[in-house]
Parts: C-alpha cells; sequence; structure tokens
C-alpha cells in the first residue's frame, strides 16, 4: 500500500462542535457576501460545508440565526475600530480624520463584511442593518460636534443633524469607493475630512433657505 493510499485509508477527523459553527459561519459570510440574505439558502450552506441541512439548524436554528452571528461580528469589527479611533480626545478635526480612517480601513480590509452590512437584511429585523449601525456612530460624534460647536458659538442643539449627515457622507462614499478604486484611501479620507472641516468651519449661526419665505 502506498503512503497516499494509506492516508485516504485513515478516517478523517471529525469538527469538534466549536469548530463546525465556525466553518459554517464562514461558509454563511462568503455566501451573504456574494449573494445577499434572500438569495442565499441553508440547502446552499449544507452543501458549501459538507454537512447536511439539519446540522445547520442544529447550530443556528436557520438561515436567520446564522446571518444574525456573521452581522454582528462584522458590526462589533467596525464599531471597533471607529471606537478605537475617537477615544484619545486630541481636537474635533483629528478626531474627525480618524473616524474617516477607520471606516475606509475596515473597507479596504475587509470588503466581504461590508458588503453584507450594506446589503439586504432579513425583512422586520430593524437592529443590526448599516443603518442602525451608522445612527450607534452618529450618536458618538454627535457629542463631538457638540462640544465643537460651543467653541465656536454655534447651536450646540443642532449637532444631532449634523452628526447625520457626517456620518452618512463618510459612509455613502465609502460605497462608492468600494468598488470604484481610482483614488488611494489617503485621498478619499482627505477629500471627505476637507469638505466636513471646511464646510463646518463655515456654518451660519442660523441657517435659511433662499428659495424658501422666511416664517
Amino acid at each position: 500500500m502506498t503512503a497516499d493510499r494509506a492516508d485516504r485509508s485513515r478516517p478523517r477527523s471529525r469538527m469538534t462542535g466549536p469548530e463546525r459553527r465556525e466553518q459554517l459561519i464562514a461558509v454563511g459570510r462568503k455566501l451573504f457576501a456574494d449573494k445577499g440574505f434572500e438569495a442565499t439558502t441553508v440547502e446552499e450552506v449544507a452543501a458549501k460545508a459538507n454537512v447536511s441541512k439539519p446540522v445547520v439548524y442544529e447550530h443556528f436554528g436557520g438561515k436567520e440565526g446564522l446571518y444574525a452571528v456573521v452581522v454582528d461580528r462584522e458590526i462589533q469589527a467596525l464599531m471597533g475600530g471607529i471606537s478605537a479611533a475617537l477615544e484619545e480626545p486630541e481636537g474635533a478635526r483629528v478626531l474627525l480624520e480618524r473616524a474617516t480612517l477607520a471606516l475606509l480601513d475596515y473597507i479596504e480590509n475587509d470588503p466581504a463584511g461590508f458588503r453584507i452590512l450594506v446589503r439586504d437584511s432579513p425583512p422586520g429585523q430593524s437592529t443590526g442593518s448599516f443603518a442602525s449601525v451608522l445612527g450607534d456612530v452618529a450618536v458618538q460624534v454627535e457629542h463631538l460636534l457638540g462640544a465643537e460647536f460651543k467653541q465656536r458659538g454655534l447651536d450646540p442643539k443642532s449637532a444631532p443633524i449634523h452628526a447625520q449627515m457626517l456620518v452618512g457622507m463618510v459612509a455613502l462614499t465609502g460605497q462608492w469607493w468600494l468598488d470604484r478604486r481610482k483614488f488611494k484611501k489617503d485621498q478619499v479620507a482627505a477629500h471627505l475630512v476637507n469638505l466636513a472641516w471646511n464646510g463646518l468651519s463655515g456654518l451660519d449661526r442660523a441657517p435659511r433657505l433662499v428659495t424658501v419665505p422666511h416664517r
């Protein structure tokens, strides 16, 4: 018997429960990134992992459970990077640069994870969506802007609006950059911060629309 035949004749070691769970998460993650939640089936996950459908249900209770685990991990990775960028107070401009780079870093290093977050989510699911993630980030940015507004003599009550606008601007630009890598990451961040910072620097204290009659 040759060594090759001997290797094939040995029984394969079975995965432990935690190992199988991690394998299914990795398989599901790739499918969700490539096809989205709706187009992915339990049958596909099982086939790719070379297991039966009941094994998937045993670990996650179904496709929704697997998706929730995958999304939760992506959210932790993204929020971890952004939160770390906002930890040390070094001025609003520096923090804005760091937060912008943190999101772009995540997109660059983990495009599959980012695609999962911006793709479709299960109907009726309000948590774990990209919108909810951006909302959490905006809350952190809001406090920073509030302090900056006070120093500049602007109304800090408008900070939540500007936080949503800033985070949305960076996120949408990040989605665009994901598939159009014509610019380097630092260039994208520099342009974003330039628009955001200089826009904030020139804010009117009482903004009004020129096309709408004053009331």
